[in-house]
């Protein structure tokens, strides 16, 4: 018979089952000494029916009182009893799953979930010392060596690594959530750091703020930055400058950035656009002779088209005429499209937009598309597999259309690859509530933008495409898009309202777990799903390459910096060239 990694005395010894329901477990403490060494969070084992098998659960609550009562065990020579004040301890405790020291043909195994409830008056111990450190590399060796994913370490064993099982982590989604300062950037970087260690890691990050940065410098960088053209890259294109032309945008994307859903023109708007764009992708289809290709295209494939051809089009639709009674009276298109035209324009001169409306010739061409994906998908030696686009010079108000439309891309690029030929692709979307809101509170761009990050949250694993959704406010963020993700790295969380969100995406008998959100250190985290067997309160470790998103020292530089007056109207000709 296997040996058990478990070994209790009288020491570990706490108590019986005193009350069981379907959530919880109340057990009524015997050894009082023990309550001072046990804490909210802390580790138990309940024996279950049989010898080698215990339940086992964290301590959610630990209650004490005092009350009035025959005390038999201070009975005296002469047979009397005293009355007096007795203890009266209490645990309560979630059972989180079942340990048996033989399971079939396997020995010291661990499972999540209890498959039955505990009965009243079985020993409850405290898992310490000896037996948590056992406990705790048990979780961690039933993770294969090559699937293993170390993020730091479990707060109630500090000398046990904290080990997910990296394919459950990424494959099924994932979300971490946190408030400003709490760790967040640390634990994407560190994550990523992780991932750099893998021989071909496919992994692209939506930076809004280019904290990510630092990763891709130096000696050690792990990634390859790309950056959202700005005004300044239109003019002398770099070679990370991203560019995603007007003609990438679908019919619906195209409109909700120049639409206005309000004018009485808006159906002819829509309808002449929609009408003229078709006719374009159609003729330079046919000047490329891709008949296949012509068949079965729509107005939403990804083809180039002139835009100022385009213009020309809307313009005569504007000023037509046509025959009537007693000469050329106005067309049935004139007047119903100035509105729409002025907003097209205003978008095409606006150089902010440049990397959408003014991008470079190179764009035009049939092979460009193909080219920008495989730089994207590209993992290899010379390669980093680990991508960083920074959006950090982005309009707020396309924002969520950018996002979306360059993760439509991707995973479109996926979908409709062969399947043996799929390499998994993580999205990593930092800063989301910027760009995937509820969508009761969206408006038109962010609608689209949730549209394709909510197809990939439902679909995506099918086609090797996952989401890593990272935000300081879960509260604002898509509930169809969170309720998809099946692991949580909860990290400090400060509002209520963020912290009812995932008290909801928990089980219920977890829930009491999250009460600790807003207490939680820099760093530290609530570690929960399918990609853990213990859903535990770890410490991250710090990554190798800090994001750039340190705190600044607002009192400590008050008091000890100069401001930098040059720097000012430095800041000031950057800010009127729109250009870092």
């Amino acid at each position: 018979m296997s040996e058990s990694i478990l070994e209790f005395d009288k020491s570990d010894f706490l108590g019986k089952v005193a009350m069981v329901d379907t959530n919880r477990v109340v057990a009524a403490i015997e050894n009082h000494d023990m309550m001072t060494s046990i804490s909210v969070g802390s580790l138990v084992a309940i024996q279950g029916r049989l010898n080698s098998e215990f339940l086992i659960g964290i301590i959610e609550r630990a209650t004490r009182s005092t009350t009035e009562r025959l005390l038999t065990n201070e009975v005296d020579d002469e047979g009397n009893i005293p009355f007096g004040e007795a203890l009266q301890d209490f645990i309560k405790i979630v059972l989180i799953g079942t340990y048996r020291t033989v399971d079939g043909d396997r020995s010291n195994t661990f499972k999540r979930g209890a498959d039955t409830f505990p009965q009243i008056d079985r020993a409850c111990y405290q898992l310490s010392a000896h037996n948590l450190q056992s406990f705790m590399n048990l979780l961690s060796a039933k993770v294969p060596l090559g699937e293993r994913m170390a993020l730091g370490h479990y707060m109630a064993d500090q000398t046990a690594v904290a080990i997910a099982h990296g394919d459950k982590f990424f494959q099924r989604h994932a979300a971490i959530l946190g408030s400003t300062g709490s760790g967040k950037s640390w634990a994407v970087a560190l994550i990523l750091e992780r991932a750099a260690k893998l021989t071909h890691p496919n992994l692209i990050v939506l930076d809004m703020h280019g904290e990510y940065s630092t990763l891709c410098e130096g000696k050690e960088a792990i990634a390859e930055q790309f950056k959202i053209a700005g005004p300044g890259d239109c003019l002398s294109e770099s070679t990370n400058s991203l560019f995603l032309p007007y003609w990438l945008l679908n019919r619906e994307e195209m409109l909700a950035m120049i639409l206005d859903r309000s004018d009485q023109n808006a159906p002819n708007q829509a309808s002449r656009f929609t009408e003229h764009v078709r006719k374009l992708k159609e003729s330079t289809l046919k000047d490329l002779n891709k008949q296949d290709v012509l068949d079965t295209f729509t107005v939403d494939s990804p083809i180039y088209y002139d835009i100022s051809q385009l213009m020309a089009l809307l313009n005569i639709d504007d000023e037509g005429t046509k025959p009537g009674k007693t000469g050329p009276v106005k067309g049935d298109w004139n007047g119903k499209l100035t509105r729409f035209i002025a907003r097209l324009e205003a978008k095409i001169e606006d150089r902010r937009y440049g990397f959408l409306f003014q991008p470079p010739k190179s764009t035009s061409e049939y092979e460009w598309l193909s080219k920008i994906a495989m730089r994207l998908f590209h993992s290899g030696k010379t390669t980093k597999g680990i991508k960083i686009i920074d959006f950090s010079e982005v309009p707020a108000d396309v924002l969520p259309i950018v996002a979306g439309v360059l993760a439509r891309l991707l995973y479109n690029v996926q979908f409709w690859m062969n399947d043996n030929d799929r390499h998994p692709l993580t999205i990593v979307c930092d800063e989301a509530h910027l760009y995937l809101p509820v969508r009761d509170e969206a408006d038109a761009p962010e609608k689209r933008a949730l549209e394709s990050f909510e197809r990939i949250a439902k679909e995506g694993r099918k086609y090797g495409v996952s989401l890593l959704v990272v935000s300081q406010r879960p509260s604002d963020v898509s509930r169809t898009i969170l309720s998809q993700c099946n692991n949580f790295l909860v990290l400090r969380l400060t509002n209520d309202q963020d912290q009812s969100v995932v008290k909801r995406m928990v089980p219920e008998s977890m829930s009491g777990l999250t009460d600790i959100l807003p207490l939680l250190d820099t760093g530290e985290g609530l570690l929960l799903g399918d990609s853990i067997l213990l859903p535990t309160r770890i410490k991250l470790d710090c990554p190798k390459i800090e994001p750039a998103s340190a705190t600044r020292q607002f009192w400590t530089e008050w008091a000890n910096r100069t401001p930098n007056e040059k720097a000012v109207e430095k800041a000031i000709e950057t800010m009127r060239r729109q250009t870092r």
